[in-house]
């Protein structure tokens, strides 16, 4: 059975990032804005290289920021 409240997707690991990293999401969502145009894994390693983060870390910022500029 699926909880009412539970947040999926990309948006579940951002308690782990913000405490793993110790900044919070709009942190990184600055840094992704100046690599808009890039390509989603051209974003990933940027952050893993640049920044230390792991993959599916990485990976979940870059696709939360990428489908919230789709909408836009």
């Amino acid at each position: 059975m699926a909880q009412g409240n539970q947040v999926k997707g990309p948006a579940s690991y951002f308690p782990s990032i913000e405490k793993n990293y110790g900044q919070p999401i709009s942190h990184w969502m600055k840094i992704l804005d100046a690599m808009i145009g890039k390509k989603h894994m051209e974003m990933v390693a940027a952050l893993k290289s640049e920044h230390k983060m792991g993959h599916g870390h990485a990976n979940a910022l870059v696709a939360h920021h990428r489908a919230q500029n789709e909408k836009v």
